[in-house]
C-alpha cells in the first residue's frame, strides 16, 4: 500500500471548487468508459457526494455500479468487511480503514476500481483525529492519501471529494496504461 501526502489547497471560492469537481467528474467518466472500467465509491465523511458528482456527468452509467455510504462504523465492518478489530483498534479514521473500505467497495459492488473516504469534517475532533485529517484511498493499486484539510465542515467535504475523484482518476488512467500495454498490445497472448 502506498501513502502519499496531498497537498493543501490555496484559499479557493466555492465556484472553483464545484468547477473542479466537476471537471473532475467528467474526467472520470470519460476515462473510465474508454478504458471499459467500472468504478464505485465507499463514503463516509462525504456522504456519497462523490458518487454524486460522478452520476451528475451524462453517461455515467456506461462505467459507474454504485456507492455505498458508510456513515455509520458497523456499516463499514457489516457491509464492506472492514475487520471489526481494527475499527476498535484504530478508529474508523484510518489510512487501513479507508483501503479496507475501497477494497470492500469493489467487491460489493463489483467494479474494477473504487474509491473510499474517511476522516473528520467537524465541527470536533473524532477517533482521535484533528478536524481536517481525512483519508482517500483506491482499491488498485492499493494508495491511501492523507489530507489534512482547513476550512468549515462543507469545505472539508468538498476538498475531500476533489481529493477522491482526483485519486479515483489516477487510478483509471493508470490502469489505462496497464492494459494499453499488457499483452494484447504486444502481440503476445
Amino acid at each position: 500500500m502506498a501513502t502519499r501526502e496531498a497537498p493543501v489547497p490555496g484559499a479557493e471560492d466555492m465556484g472553483s471548487r464545484a468547477e473542479e469537481v466537476r471537471r473532475l467528474a467528467a474526467d472520470v467518466v470519460a476515462a473510465a468508459t474508454a478504458a471499459g472500467l467500472t468504478i464505485g465509491t465507499a463514503e463516509s465523511l462525504t456522504g456519497g457526494l462523490v458518487s454524486a458528482a460522478i452520476t451528475a456527468i451524462p453517461g455515467a452509467s456506461a462505467c459507474h455500479r454504485g456507492a455505498v455510504v458508510s456513515y455509520a462504523t458497523e456499516v463499514k465492518a457489516q457491509v464492506l468487511g472492514v475487520p471489526a478489530a481494527l475499527l476498535a483498534e484504530r478508529g474508523a479514521v484510518d489510512p487501513e480503514v479507508a483501503l479496507a473500505m475501497a477494497t470492500g467497495a469493489a467487491r460489493v459492488l463489483s467494479c474494477d476500481l473504487a474509491v473510499a473516504t474517511t476522516g473528520v469534517a467537524g465541527p470536533e475532533p473524532a477517533d482521535g483525529k484533528p478536524v481536517g485529517c481525512v483519508f482517500v484511498a483506491v482499491n488498485s493499486p492499493p494508495t491511501v492519501e492523507r489530507l489534512d484539510r482547513r476550512g468549515d465542515r462543507a469545505s472539508i467535504r468538498e476538498q475531500s471529494v476533489s481529493a477522491a475523484l482526483a485519486l479515483l482518476l489516477a487510478a483509471v488512467r493508470g490502469r489505462s496504461v496497464d492494459s494499453r500495454n499488457g499483452p494484447e498490445s504486444s502481440g503476445a497472448g
